[in-house]
């Protein structure tokens, strides 16, 4: 649909841009995979909407929940507890290895991020906030100061005390090993000495995610985490980890940072978002009993208008209980390995794939413009994007400074087979239209 149809000069009359440009398709409706337009295109949702519909869209025991929930529980005072928020906080627990014991209930990304920091600032008595330099945890003010992915220009000083660390990007980090692999044991000595000396004496924490999906799908390494983790500890530091677009399940495990290979590397702080909800506003802040003590005796104050809502810990506590009983984290293993082989195959077939990399149903591939120098590929990716559109498929395109067009794809994580088998083809399809196929690589 072009944007110079009535609905389209409709919005650009009275919705505010926000500095992301409109999609040209007008979405009518949406279910399971599939959404339909205004113009009966049925479209492959490899996004899950915003990263967000982790079960798919209109979920019938999703929309049964929220059903019963408008009519008979919906939102109340925020010290008003119910049972909806209790089950939510009882069965996440479960899941959670100790000491995390103890949740609470935000709305979006964002909240959870700022209040996980001021929890920091507050259990520390410190005010230093460490985040890679391919982070996205957020606009606010704390989350968007702990965010180096996008987001930064125009709105003068950031947050006192926040301070970056080179992300571990393998396919672009100079730090190479003798044999030219990465070296990121090397960058992480190199990264943690710049700190030190950045450091004002104040260091109370290290926000990331396990897999940075808007920085452009990158992968910790193996082991990257645990020495993190004794980094952060040898410092003072709690160590925050944002689960917004890898928690309950999508990557294969209900949270990704369970996926270290040293063993389980606890953070002192989790915070959820996007998945838990699966489309709906939902976040959680997850943490030990004596952080929340520290905190309690400190003063922290965290109150918003939806904190510990009934409807949306409702929906949430549906989410983990299908997550469980339906082995999603089984079946976002299997899809992912059928996702990934198809993109390996991509790769080998098209020059301008530089990389793949990704876990379970999370997987970004990245477009290069030159084999030899690797420079970004924006233009290349951009148009493959938009005729994978044309031919039914959405799958999102990250543009930022400093690394080429990577696809983030995560379709949800009930995608079938013959789902994934037809989002291929139809990329293979775009790709051998925009830039057409070579032997070998």
């Amino acid at each position: 649909m072009s944007p110079q149809t009535p609905f389209f000069a409709r919005a650009s009359t009275h919705l505010m841009s926000t500095g992301v440009p409109y999609s040209p398709t007008q979405i009518t409706s949406a279910h399971g995979t599939t959404l339909t337009s205004s113009t009966g295109s049925q479209i492959l949702d490899f996004t899950s909407g915003q990263m967000s519909s982790l079960l798919g869209h209109s979920h019938p025991e999703i929309v049964a929940v929220v059903t019963h929930s408008i009519a008979t529980l919906d939102h109340l005072l925020s010290n008003m507890i119910t049972e909806p928020v209790v089950a939510l906080a009882e069965r996440l627990a479960r899941h959670l290895p100790p000491p995390l014991t103890k949740s609470f209930f935000l709305s979006t990304g964002s909240e959870t991020t700022e209040a996980a920091i001021k929890m920091a600032k507050c259990y520390t008595g410190k005010f230093e906030i460490v985040a890679f330099s391919s982070s996205y945890h957020g606009l606010t003010s704390g989350s968007g100061a702990a965010t180096y992915a996008a987001g930064r220009r125009g709105a003068g000083p950031q947050v006192p005390g926040h301070l970056v660390f080179p992300a571990p990007y393998a396919y672009r980090s100079p730090f190479r090993t003798a044999e030219g692999g990465y070296d990121w044991e090397a960058e992480m000595q190199y990264a943690w000495g710049m700190i030190d000396r950045q450091s004002v004496g104040s260091l109370a924490a290290f926000i990331l995610e396990p897999i940075l999906s808007t920085g452009g799908v990158l992968e910790l390494p193996r082991g990257y985490l645990g020495r993190l983790s004794e980094e952060c500890k040898r410092r003072g530091m709690l160590m925050i980890v944002d689960e917004a677009q890898t928690g309950v399940g999508r990557t294969g495990d209900m949270f990704a940072f369970q996926h270290d290979g040293d063993g389980i590397v606890v953070p002192d702080i989790l915070v959820l978002s996007k998945t838990l909800g699966c489309g709906l506003p939902l976040g959680s802040v997850s943490t030990s009993a004596e952080i929340e003590r520290r905190c309690r005796e400190a003063g922290f104050l965290w109150l918003t208008t939806h904190l510990n809502d009934p409807l949306a810990c409702a929906v949430g506590e549906k989410v983990l209980e299908i997550v469980e009983r339906d082995g999603i984290c089984q079946r976002a293993r299997e899809r992912g390995v059928q996702l990934r082989d198809g993109l390996l195959r991509l790769q080998e077939k098209y020059w301008c794939i530089g990389d793949v990399r990704g876990r379970g149903l999370l997987q970004g591939i990245e477009i290069i413009s030159d084999l030899e120098t690797k420079a970004p590929g924006v233009e290349i990716g951009h148009a493959v994007g938009d005729k994978a559109m044309e031919m039914g498929l959405s799958c999102n395109i990250v543009n930022l400074p400093g690394m080429g067009g990577v696809f983030r794809i995560a379709p949800p994580v009930t995608v079938t087979a013959e789902e994934i088998e037809r989002g291929l083809q139809i990329l293979d399809a775009a790709f051998g239209e925009v830039v057409g196929a070579k032997a070998s690589k």
